[in-house]
């Protein structure tokens, strides 16, 4: 085997997470679910920055620790980071300016991707936890000003809402968040009827992708499949194909 310098505590992840504090099940599609993920991935935890601080109070204080365990991901050999939550994406160009490696901070990236995938000519549909607090700073920071958009929250779930934005409780009914996912995404098409492409901003609702590309048989762009691309990118092996006799 190669001789190689070490340096590292764990070895053999290739992406690495930046995770607000959050206690409520993550099942299989979430990000913090390992086992969503066919590949090893890193942890960081943000101590103290929970989902309700950073939707409602994103000051520039925030910043700091994210970029440093963004640094501290990097320093354990991590090919590329992500985040637990769609609105980082206010912080995408000072984390990605902090650290050497690739940094996709929020599923919202993929906005221009999928605008230009399907005929750049139909607003890129949005389910997003909190439609009140998605702001045109979030676009702008990964790269998406300008881009139509048609956005629906969750914000006046009941489920979701107790759950997850106001953080009253960790017990969580995932048919209930289901169907209330479901429910928006049936407001959204109404709504915007010429989407042809859907972004799941927050990364809770991976988990329910198949049953949202069942109701609106359009393309869904979320998180995890992002993450799996990353590794992709990242982690580029040789193939191994067959070819003529020479």
């Amino acid at each position: 085997m190669p001789v190689y310098n070490g340096g590292q505590n764990i070895c053999g992840a290739s992406i690495g997470v930046l995770c607000l504090e959050s206690y409520f099940p993550k099942p299989p599609g979430h990000i913090k679910n390992p086992s969503s993920l066919p590949f090893p991935v890193l942890y960081e935890m943000i101590d103290g920055v929970t989902i309700p601080k950073l939707l409602n109070n994103p000051t520039p204080e925030l910043l700091a620790p994210f970029i440093k365990g963004a640094q501290r991901l990097e320093a354990e050999g991590v090919r590329a980071i992500t985040g637990s939550c769609g609105f980082l994406a206010l912080f995408q160009k000072e984390l990605s300016a902090a650290v050497s490696v690739p940094v996709f901070a929020s599923s919202l990236i993929q906005v221009p991707l999928a605008f230009h995938m399907t005929g750049a000519n139909a607003p890129v549909g949005i389910l997003t936890a909190n439609a009140s607090a998605l702001t045109p700073k979030h676009f702008e920071g990964v790269g998406a000003a300008g881009i139509p958009v048609a956005v629906q929250g969750l914000e006046d779930t009941s489920e979701f809402a107790e759950v997850i934005l106001r953080n009253t409780r960790t017990r969580m009914d995932t048919d209930l968040i289901e169907a209330e996912v479901l429910e928006a995404a049936r407001q959204l098409k109404h709504k915007a009827p010429d989407i042809r492409s859907l972004v799941l901003e927050c990364t809770d609702l991976p988990p329910y992708a198949g049953r949202l590309q069942e109701e609106l048989q359009l393309p869904i762009f979320d998180l995890t499949t992002l993450a799996q691309m990353a590794h992709s990118v990242a982690t580029r092996k040789a193939y191994d194909g067959i070819m003529p006799w020479a």
